[in-house]
Parts: structure tokens; sequence; C-alpha cells
């Protein structure tokens, strides 16, 4: 099956004021279809973030290769769009203002760039928001403003940094049926990184388990779920068994990581 993504054997070591090497990624193979939902879980500090920034061409590998549709990834570019976990969007613009600012980056015709934005704000649910101001919409809202502006480029592929991780519990959930929605319906390639197993399991055909630094690829789980996916399906026993599995794998990384000794 043709491959959207492959990570080839990736590493990547930083320095620090001392001048000493820390090793934050080490020999990561990966290999991802095209619409393809996969998520990234580890402990804190194993290089998560970092392994999708070198993904969207922010940040250099030490060594190995990184490959978009079989050709080498040099660079940021439009066929990959950023989620980060804030949203970070422009205060002084409107939500129609920020979705369309890649658009007005890439000098789209202004007709065209508006209907574009305006389909997608609608696809995110916020038809009717369009001339609000980002501290007029809630922590939802702006995240949904936030997808809608990585969307605008239209990616090929989608990477996603814990873009749930500030909100709340409820929010969350209607975050995740809404991610999978306009996944679905778009036809994305999504590479997701979150701390939450069960976000993982819900989300995901595939969840990749990193080992703690420097991260590593400890087992890649393939979600075997039906699709589409309600709500019910995280009280099912088939789910709470992921979630049981993939915890067992992290359970040592996470202790290992934090240097509390684990409990016997």
């Amino acid at each position: 099956m043709q491959l959207k993504l492959e990570a080839r054997r990736i590493s990547k070591n930083f320095v620090d004021h001392n001048e000493d090497v820390l090793p934050v990624l080490s020999d990561i193979s990966l290999q991802v279809h095209p619409s393809e939902f996969v998520s990234i879980v580890g402990a804190s500090g194993c290089g998560k973030t970092t392994f999708l920034r070198i993904l969207d061409g922010l940040i250099v590998p030490s060594s190995g290769d990184l490959l978009v549709d079989g050709r080498e990834v040099v660079g940021p570019d439009h066929k990959r769009g950023f989620v980060f976990q804030k949203d970070s969007l422009w205060p002084w613009r409107t939500t129609m203002g920020n979705v369309i600012f890649g658009l007005q980056i890439r000098r789209r015709p202004r007709r065209e760039s508006q209907a574009i934005a305006q389909k997608l704000i609608e696809l995110v649910g916020l038809e009717g928001f369009e001339s609000h101001y980002p501290h007029q919409l809630s922590g939802g809202m702006r995240q949904r403003v936030n997808l809608a502006r990585a969307l605008a480029i239209n990616p090929e592929v989608l990477l996603m940094d814990e873009p749930f991780a500030s909100l709340d519990a409820q929010t969350r959930e209607v975050m995740q049926l809404e991610l999978v929605r306009i996944c679905d319906a778009e036809r994305k390639t999504v590479i997701f990184v979150t701390h939450q197993i069960d976000e993982a399991v819900f989300l995901s055909d595939r969840v990749i388990v990193f080992a703690a630094r420097p991260g590593r690829v400890k087992e890649i789980v393939p979600i075997e779920l039906p699709r589409p996916r309600p709500f019910a399906i995280k009280r099912s026993p088939d789910f709470i068994a992921y979630v049981d599995r993939i915890w067992s794998l992290l359970e040592e990384e996470v202790f290992k990581s934090s240097g509390v000794p684990r409990p016997n």
C-alpha cells in the first residue's frame, strides 16, 4: 500500500548550555498510510513534540530521513498543517480573519479565500461566529477556529500536538467526536500527540507507544474497533482492554521518567 509519510531511523540530539549532548529521540522508524489516524503516547519528556516538529520540518533531525509521498522533507510546506496545544489565534483578528490568514499569506484571491474559510467555519460548527474575536469565544470554540485555520491551507497531513489538553473534560469529549467527524469528511492523514490513553484509543487506527527519553518506539498497537465510534464505545470491554494494555506498556516508562520508585 502507498505510504503518505515515512520516518526512517530518526534521531535527535540537543546541546545544553554546558555543551553536553542530550539525546531526545533515538532511531525512530514509522510508516503512515493515507487517511490513517495515528496517535503517539508516552511519558512526559520522551520527545513526542520534538518528533512532531521534525515531521513538520520545523526541526532538523540529527540523523535519519523523513519522506512525504516518497519525497524528502526539507522544511515546512503546505502539505502539512500543525495544530498546537494552545490555540495561538491572532487576538486582533476575527474568526474569519484567523481562518483566512494562511490563504492570504499564499496570496489566494480574496473571494476564493473567503469561500474556503466560510466552508471550514461551517464544518467546525462555528457558523454565526465569523465576526467574533478570540476573547469572545470559549476554549473549545477557539480550538475549532485553530483547526479550521490549519485545514484552510488544505494540508494532506495534519499534525496535532495535544490540541485538547487545556479544555475541560466535557468539551474535550465533544471535540474528540468533532475531530473524528471532520477528519472522516476531509480524508486527512493525522498524527496526534496526547497524554490521554483513552483519547488515543478512541481516535486512532494505531497508537504508537514511545519509551522514556531518549524517545523510541516501544510498541505499535493497532486499534481494531469499528467506525464510526460513539461515546458509548468507551464503556465497552474491548475499549477498556486497549486502554489497560497501553497503560501496561507505559507504566514502566512513566515511573522511569518521573524518577519516582515504581510500587511493587
